[in-house]
This record gives structure tokens, C-alpha cells and sequence, in this order.
């Protein structure tokens, strides 16, 4: 299946992307030469390569969690640019 100006304008548009009409042109030859190669991957035979169980061995790659001493608060917000001498104080960013 072809890749058309009208498919980039579809997925542009999902994307909540504006886009000029010179990019439309090289978006639209662009992901049709992606589409072309994967077609090219998929006529490519596997039949006679043995099929792999695991890829990635999964090991634990996370160290136990124990308390330990940590900063003290006032080390902390030393170099802050704004607190209340207990907190670091931030612009508000949530409504």
C-alpha cells in the first residue's frame, strides 16, 4: 500500500503537527521509502533460520533497598535560590 500526501496529512494532523507543504512533500517520499524497506525485510526468507527462544537474558539488575544516611537539610537547600528554610520553593506550575 502506497504511502499518500493524504495518509501524512492524517497522521500530521493525530500528531497535532502543523506542517509546510515542502516538508509534506519530504515527509510523504520519506515514509514511503520506510514502507518500501520493510517491504523488502518482509520478502527476505527466514525459513531456514532457527528461531530464537530469548534474546535478553533478564538478570536483577536492582541492589537492595536499605536506609542509610542522607544529606542534611540544611547542606541541601543551601545553594537553592529560593526556600522557606525547610523546602526548596518553586515556581507554581500546576493551576
Amino acid at each position: 500500500m502506497p504511502i499518500t500526501k493524504d495518509d501524512i496529512i492524517k497522521i500530521a494532523r493525530l500528531a497535532h503537527l502543523e506542517l509546510y507543504p515542502d516538508e509534506l512533500e519530504r515527509l510523504t517520499r520519506d515514509l514511503a521509502q520506510v514502507v518500501g524497506y520493510v517491504g523488502q525485510l518482509q520478502q527476505v526468507s527466514t525459513d531456514d533460520r532457527k528461531q530464537l527462544g530469548r534474546i535478553v537474558i533478564a538478570e536483577k539488575v536492582f541492589r537492595e533497598d536499605v536506609a542509610r544516611p542522607s544529606l542534611p537539610r540544611n547542606k541541601a537547600l543551601a545553594n537553592a535560590p529560593d526556600t522557606d528554610h525547610e523546602y526548596f520553593r518553586v515556581p507554581r506550575v500546576i493551576g
